[in-house]
């Protein structure tokens, strides 16, 4: 079974191209994240602290020079990866360029609402009350993580394995 538990969401082709089977709902869902994560890019919200950690924490000074430098190219190639993914959202099939770019949304939404939920390895290991309201939105962050590990596998396919000539 996949990690999505039905058939595989994203499978490569034999042209290089990767096939996305993905149903109306599912679409529509991730069609509604990046207009919110670009947004939110545009902010000091602390949700973003895992996109953007510090490269200097034990030097605040240093850290803020490094982030005015960095932000503005990274903040860049996160919108740019966002209008490729919203480009390609109801396409069947996507290049392996437009695959990476949907690689790193869904990891940068994964790991904003993995912080908006306080994620830690204790919810893997204990669980969740029936009555936790954060169930929907942890849904969401279980299914972005299935879809994510999709895409990885479709991506590595491609690759030679380790020891052979391509």
């Amino acid at each position: 079974m996949t990690p999505l538990g039905r058939r595989r969401a994203v499978e490569p082709r034999n042209d290089g191209s990767f096939s996305i089977v993905l149903d109306r709902g599912e679409r529509a869902l991730l069609a509604s994240l990046p207009d919110e994560l670009r947004q939110l890019l545009a902010t000091d919200d602390p949700a973003l602290a895992r996109l953007f950690p510090p490269a200097y924490p034990n030097d605040p000074e240093l850290d803020t020079e490094f982030r005015a430098l960095t932000r503005p190219d990274l903040v860049s190639s996160k919108t740019d990866a966002l209008a490729i993914m919203e480009a390609t959202i109801g396409a069947k099939r996507v290049s392996e360029d437009e695959l990476i770019a949907w690689l790193a949304v869904l990891n940068d939404l994964r790991l904003v609402l993995g912080t908006r939920l306080e994620v830690t390895e204790d919810l893997y290991e204990n669980g969740l009350a029936d009555d936790d309201p954060r169930l929907p939105a942890l849904g969401l962050y279980f299914f972005l993580g299935a879809l994510e590990e999709e895409v990885v596998e479709a991506l590595a396919s491609g690759l030679p394995e380790v020891g052979t000539t391509a």
